[in-house]
């Protein structure tokens, strides 16, 4: 796939043009909020990648097949411009640490598909690229006109997706909390994430997809992502990058950006600021923010040259719709031979949904939540010139289809350590929780066309 296409198109908003598509199988959208600058809309790929639990398959090796040797990519075209795109479940970590983890009915370990036609979103300069990968230049070209076509395609109605939630009990999670909070106290680990779910079913007719509209709309965030399986989908606000890899001078950079620590967001503006100074002066916020921080950066120390990784920003404020969060930086330089899915091994699962050390609090969290599957596992495009990029799997709901429609489950964690109040972390998981929960019971249809 070694020629590239592109062709210009008027902008349109992402969100409103994966809506024709999403009922495709294998469809995918990442739908940044415009703070970053791409989004992207791919479907209808040329070879697809999906392992089950019982698959003996190594996944990273299959991967890399699946995506193949790197590259050059155009440097005047957007940073992914074709390669293989997909969901990394929370139980992959499984074929990294070998707990022998139960798995999520239905949802396999990777998901993932190779797509040579998609659709580039320039939020900066307000254009659209189609894109084509081909083995020459008229099979390019012929990819990015199939992909020009999409913007043709005449979007479905939208239905308010009117889901009736219902939590586990409020009980339920804050004895957990009160476990781990035991268990830390004790010495076995130093800080787990556990994770609270909601469930229910969509309105007759209502599609996942609406879902993602509404909130692109209500609550945009800059990881967003869309992906539609057989007999499955998965919808993510999430706003917290995995890892990244791209290429600078000549080596490969590899970036996480962790959240550790969060705050609501104020009825009123002073009320708004007290609790964003409140977050930002918390000891307890930058201890857990701090502890995932060495987390990553002792992750990334396995695939990157020995002196270059660094934190070049801990704890900075990030506020989106309905919570404030400490987001911190860790950056290093991948090792000579070392590829993004070196990285995607070295890292998974996240750490900001573990705990640390990572594996003790893995095996905390499999004896308190039933197997998390999609959730908070990580949505990643892989392109063909080897750069990278991934979201962690927060603010997600989970999607089966059935005879009668939708079913739905969301999940929201909290970071818990050793003064952890058990309702309070439930009252922060329900404030994580609110935006998606919001545009799941909708009774009104937010999805525009942009």
């Amino acid at each position: 796939m070694q020629a590239v296409a592109f062709i210009e198109a008027p902008w349109r908003e992402p969100a409103a043009v994966l809506t024709a598509l999403a009922e495709e199988p294998w469809a995918i959208g990442l739908i940044s909020d415009g703070d970053g600058p791409w989004s992207y809309v791919a479907a209808r790929p040329d070879a697809t990648l999906t392992l089950a639990a019982d698959d003996p398959r190594d996944p990273f090796e299959a991967l890399a097949a699946l995506a193949g040797p790197p590259l050059p990519a155009d440097p005047e075209g957007p940073p992914f411009q074709g390669g293989v795109a997909g969901l990394a479940g929370y139980e992959l970590g499984d074929r990294v640490e070998h707990l022998g983890l139960p798995r999520l009915s239905g949802w396999p370990d990777l998901a993932c598909a190779r797509y040579l036609a998609l659709l580039a979103f320039d939020h900066r300069r307000r254009r659209i690229v189609a894109i084509g990968r081909g083995s020459d230049s008229e099979e390019a070209r012929t990819w990015a006109a199939e992909a020009l076509g999409w913007l043709s395609l005449p979007p479905p109605r939208a239905i308010a997706p009117g889901a009736d939630l219902e939590a586990d009990p409020p009980h339920e999670y804050e004895a957990a909390v009160a476990e781990v909070v035991a268990r830390i106290r004790s010495g076995e680990i130093f800080q787990a994430n556990i994770a609270r779910r909601w469930r229910g079913r969509l309105a007759a007719g209502a599609r996942p997809a609406d879902v993602l509209d509404g909130l692109a709309i209500a609550s945009p965030a800059p990881f967003a992502s869309y992906l539609r399986l057989p007999g499955l989908a998965l919808v993510s606000n999430s706003p917290e990058r995995f890892v990244e890899v791209r290429a600078q001078d000549g080596v490969l950079l590899a970036e996480t950006r962790p959240i550790k620590g969060t705050a609501p967001r104020g009825a009123d503006l002073a009320q708004d600021r007290a609790n964003a100074e409140a977050l930002l002066a918390s000891a307890k916020d930058r201890a857990e923010n701090l502890m995932i921080v060495d987390l990553m950066r002792n992750d990334l120390g396995r695939v990157c040259e020995v002196g270059s990784v660094a934190a070049p920003a801990l704890f900075r404020l990030e506020s989106f719709a309905n919570v404030h969060h400490l987001v911190s930086k860790v950056t290093g330089r991948l090792a000579e031979g070392r590829t993004a899915v070196d990285l995607l091994h070295a890292t998974f699962p996240p750490g900001s949904i573990t705990g640390a050390p990572k594996v003790q609090a893995m095996k905390v969290i499999a004896d308190l939540e039933p197997p998390r599957g999609p959730f908070f596992g990580a949505m990643f495009r892989l392109g063909f010139d080897g750069g990278f990029d991934s979201s962690v799997l927060i603010r997600t709901a989970a999607f089966a289809q059935d005879a009668d429609g939708w079913s739905v489950e969301m999940r929201a964690g909290a970071g818990l350590v050793a003064d952890s109040d058990p309702a309070a972390e439930r009252r922060e998981t329900e404030a994580k929780a609110s935006a998606l929960r919001t545009a799941l019971e909708s009774r009104a249809s937010a999805a525009t066309e942009g």
